[in-house]
């Protein structure tokens, strides 16, 4: 597969699944947000996350929901908005349209063409919550068809492989930067924070069912952490991600990739082997800034193995 396929078929699925990761994350932040009579500690989550904390000073200067709603979900001169991550995707579809199915093509053709008119809408706090479900459930709709239609051959592989690298960064920052508000010095117990932030926290990445099905009573820091980094049966946890990069990597056809094979194989034994205990031990914000870094690398490794042009 020449390189400049494969690039879009892996930037149409990233840009997908950081779309909805961002509506998830704006979501339960302005949920929060309300919660807490307004307070900007929350709105800023998303802004610290997606890594657009100064940029969004800069044009908007102090959080505000509306105006964060806005820059994050259809502000078309942020390159990082729910709106052109959607375009992005669409552009590279269309780019590979030989490649994908016709399916494929057609329900990221109408979700783009949908969002054009959200953007020329006004948002409030009714038509916002509306916008974020729908952008869910778009998001949703584009994975399941493209894991219905599309042939099992390098395509799929490098669509499924955007998805989850785009899931294991995600999920490693939201962790980052909510458990920031915590001192590493300060004891692990259930009134660090409240039962709220932490339900938010897992729902953002639709875990808190799979939390109260695994450990049933109160919400901890600690159990928080396992169930988003080590677990391997909750769709968005580190380790799940990993579990499926490890097995897209080599099924990919070709000699090359093996600098991306070894990180990765690398970054799944840290996961399979780990215990929660350790990483606390360690410090949890140096594990995940140690853990973003490794995924960064091998987002460059992948770029020079199979998406830089020879």
């Amino acid at each position: 597969m020449l390189s400049r396929t494969a690039e879009c078929l892996y930037w149409m699925a990233r840009n997908m699944e950081r779309a909805e990761n961002t509506a998830r994350l704006l979501d339960v932040s302005l949920q929060m947000s309300l919660l807490h009579g307004g307070g900007s500690a929350e709105l800023m989550v998303p802004l610290d996350v997606t890594g657009q904390t100064e940029s969004y000073r800069e044009r908007y200067g102090e959080p505000m929901a509306e105006a964060v709603l806005r820059a994050l979900a259809i502000d078309a001169d942020n390159p990082a908005s729910i709106f052109n991550c959607i375009r992005y995707a669409r552009e590279n579809a269309r780019v590979v349209r030989g490649k994908i199915t016709s399916e494929m093509w057609e329900q990221l053709n109408a979700t783009w063409l949908e969002m054009r008119e959200w953007a020329r809408r006004d948002l409030d706090a009714a038509t916002a919550s509306a916008l974020l479900d729908w952008v869910k459930e778009r998001s949703h709709l584009f994975r399941g068809v493209t894991y219905g239609t599309i042939l099992r051959n390098d395509a799929f592989h490098f669509s499924r492989l955007g998805t989850f690298i785009e899931r294991a960064d995600n999920t490693a920052r939201i962790l980052n930067v909510k458990f920031k508000q915590i001192k590493d010095s300060e004891p692990v117990s259930e009134n660090i924070l409240d039962y709220y932030q932490w339900a938010a926290l897992l729902r953002s990445v639709s875990a808190f069912e799979a939390y109260r099905d695994i450990y049933r009573d109160r919400i901890t820091p600690q159990r928080v952490a396992e169930l988003l980094i080590l677990r391997p049966d909750v769709p968005r946890s580190l380790r799940a991600a990993f579990d499926e990069i490890s097995q897209i990597l080599p099924n990919i056809e070709g000699n090359t990739g093996h600098p991306a094979k070894r990180l990765a194989a690398e970054l799944k034994a840290r996961l399979t082997y780990g215990h929660i205990d350790d990483i606390f031990a360690e410090g949890l914000q140096r594990y995940l800034d140690h853990f973003i870094a490794d995924t960064t690398q091998l987002g460059f490794a992948i770029h020079r193995s199979y998406l830089e042009a020879a």
